[in-house]
């Protein structure tokens, strides 16, 4: 098996960069499946979430001139991901709630004291939109409140009150998952 393009990054860089199908083909078969799980995280229909996908590798190879190398090659298609379902969402639902709450009440916020040991994506995929969009953003893609409001045009604090909603609805599902699956094991 010959290999396409050594061992050098760079190299492949190079050919996303003059457009070469087989170095388009080699990005897309290294990161199809966890940038399909990334859109999956924000939007839930599976047949959105792809088409988001799409969107974003075709936007990755027409843009790629753009990327400066400031950060990986990865990281920066990630954001390009992760910003085509922000921009999913947002053109087709209005997601967030427009209420705002004390800012000493999120000094107190907790991690729920939660064990992964199940299908994360199936939680995340019961939280209403906007509770996983600041969830994802936060968690999973490190944003800082700032950053989250900047990017969904909303207040800090309306970005904290998400978050910490998120938080406890997963604890809910949670517990009611486990509770329902003792009930079914006795």
């Amino acid at each position: 098996m010959k290999l396409l393009f050594g061992n050098k990054k760079d190299d492949l860089l190079s050919r996303l960069k003059k457009q070469d199908p087989a170095a388009q083909k080699l990005f897309y078969d290294q990161n199809v499946k966890k940038f399909l799980s990334i859109s999956k995280s924000y939007v839930s229909d599976g047949y959105q979430a792809e088409d988001c996908l799409i969107k974003a590798f075709c936007k990755i190879f027409k843009h790629i001139e753009s990327f400066r190398g400031e950060s990986n090659l990865e990281s920066w298609a990630r954001r390009i991901v992760v910003n085509e379902c922000l921009n999913f969402i947002k053109s087709h639902k209005t997601v967030f709630y427009l209420d705002e709450i004390n800012q000493s009440f999120h000094e107190d916020l907790y991690e729920p004291d939660i064990d992964f040991d199940f299908n994360a994506q199936e939680l995340l995929d019961q939280l209403p939109d906007a509770y996983r969009m600041v969830f994802n953003l936060y968690v999973l893609e490190e944003y800082s409140h700032q950053e989250i409001a900047d990017t969904l045009q909303i207040s800090t604090a309306v970005s904290k009150t998400q978050l910490f909603r998120a938080k406890e609805k997963l604890r809910k599902i949670y517990f009611q998952q486990q509770k329902k699956m003792k009930n079914e094991h006795v």
